[in-house]
């Protein structure tokens, strides 16, 4: 077999019947003939014996000659069972394997038997180029397999997280600084101000959100580089493989919120300078579209460094260099990237949805406005029995988000390492794959 990774060209590897050098088809090795005894040199036919037919079967139909057989001559093969009828194009077999075929010609994979054997799978995923629903299939089955250390990860990360935003709802968050929104006879200052509310209490929960999936991205990356090999791995192993990368991580978020409020101020100023100036209507109008557009920049930059955190911790990298490297493996296939990111948070969210929305409305009939009044005011005071109970669904909905979501983001990091670096031969090696980048196949079409 030649040493290129993958099938460079049909045919290039050498037949199984043939030496390499030999020009030409080999001889089937099952074609019936007279015996030859293992100790005696082969011999020229002298003695007549039954002989074969001028008039033979299709190559379809071969059966043994009629006559009796000679002595010492082995008997000739049964005929093919079924099954066999109709040779595929280009011979019996695969590449050169010596079946019948135009001479000197070397079929193959694709020629007969419908395309390369499959890529070499030590864990989770296929070594190759993958597609939408492999990446998706991947993530679930690292949280399948390595459920222990998937679920212990993400338990702990989603109770932290849940615990903290529970206080800051219960203890610092004044519940009754919205109500204005609902009141059709508040004054301007009273929505402004229940509107800054509102959008400091969203902001810091998302924050707090934030943070937790990273961290947990963090920790599931080793989990799932290590189920990429088909190797197990502790939560001990994972912390102590990620803890000298914690701090940079912690900057890497920084600047990447930083930036995002950058670009949103950026986009709401020009509205706010024309609100302050006197013109309030036209000024709330440009800050709307101020932000849409300061949006779709923000998005745009956040799915082109959604690669930076696996980077960092992978490849041990710095803040500005994780960065750099996201912008390099998303560039040419940010839609693609964008569309799988949304597919998989959709999916996650949906399935955290049906766990989450039962402990929400049981958490509303426990408080004391019951379920009824929680619906009619909108979803009523933050009780701490309501805060607690809908924390509880909160913390299992996030252990199925983040295994999902982290997931998917580091096996689309190594997907696109795959695609553009051909990391698919050193994860083999690293694996312990015999033989891989000279009989593995290459990148499967619509992948």
């Amino acid at each position: 077999m030649n040493d290129t990774p993958g099938w460079a060209s049909p045919g290039s590897a050498p037949s199984d019947g043939q030496k390499p050098d030999h020009s030409g088809p080999a001889e089937p090795t099952d074609r019936p003939g007279p015996a030859q005894p293992a100790d005696q040199p082969a011999q020229a036919p002298q003695s007549p014996g039954p002989q074969w037919s001028e008039e033979q079967p299709p190559p379809a139909q071969w059966s043994a000659p009629s006559g009796p057989t000679a002595p010492g001559q082995a008997p000739p093969p049964p005929p093919p069972g079924p099954g066999w009828g109709n040779q595929p194009p280009g011979g019996y077999g695969p590449a050169g394997s010596g079946g019948h075929g135009a001479p000197g010609a070397h079929r193959g994979w694709g020629s007969g038997w419908g395309g390369p054997p499959p890529a070499a799978k030590p864990g989770v995923i296929p070594l190759r180029p993958l597609g939408v629903g492999e990446i998706l299939d991947g993530a679930v089955s690292t949280m399948r397999t390595y459920w222990r250390t998937v679920l212990g990860i993400s338990l702990t990360v989603a109770v932290l997280t849940q615990v903290i935003v529970v206080l800051f709802q219960g203890l610092v968050l004044d519940d009754t600084s919205t109500d204005a929104l609902d009141d059709p006879s508040a004054s301007l200052s009273e929505l402004s101000r229940a509107m800054g509310d509102a959008l400091l209490s969203s902001t810091v929960v998302f924050v707090i959100s934030l943070v937790g999936t990273v961290i947990a991205t963090a920790l599931l990356t080793t989990v799932t580089s290590r189920a990429v090999l088909g190797k197990p791995v502790t939560i001990g192993e994972a912390w102590r493989d990620a803890r000298p990368q914690v701090l940079k991580l912690f900057g890497l978020i920084c600047v990447l919120l930083l930036i995002t409020v950058g670009v949103v101020t950026v986009g709401a100023l020009p509205g706010l300078l024309v609100t302050v100036a006197g013109s309030t209507g036209a000024g709330v109008a440009l800050m709307v579209l101020g932000i849409i557009g300061a949006g779709i920049v923000a998005l745009w930059l956040a799915i082109r460094f959604s690669l930076a955190s696996p980077a960092l911790m992978l490849e041990k990298q710095g803040i500005k260099k994780a960065m750099g490297r996201s912008a390099k493996l998303v560039q040419g296939t940010w839609w693609r990237i964008f569309g799988i990111q949304l597919l998989a948070t959709l999916i996650a969210n949906v399935v955290a949805s049906i766990i989450v929305i039962p402990f929400t409305l049981l958490a509303a009939a426990l408080s004391g406005d019951g379920l009824t009044g929680w619906l009619n005011t909108g979803g009523g005071s933050l009780g701490w029995t309501f805060l607690i109970i809908s924390g509880i669904g909160s913390v299992i909905g996030s252990m199925i988000t983040f295994p999902i979501t982290a997931g998917v983001t580091v096996l689309l990091y190594i997907d696109q390492r795959i695609r553009r670096e051909a990391l698919d031969l050193e994860l083999a090696r690293a694996a312990g794959v015999q033989g891989y980048g000279s009989t593995a196949p290459g990148t499967i079409p619509g992948s």
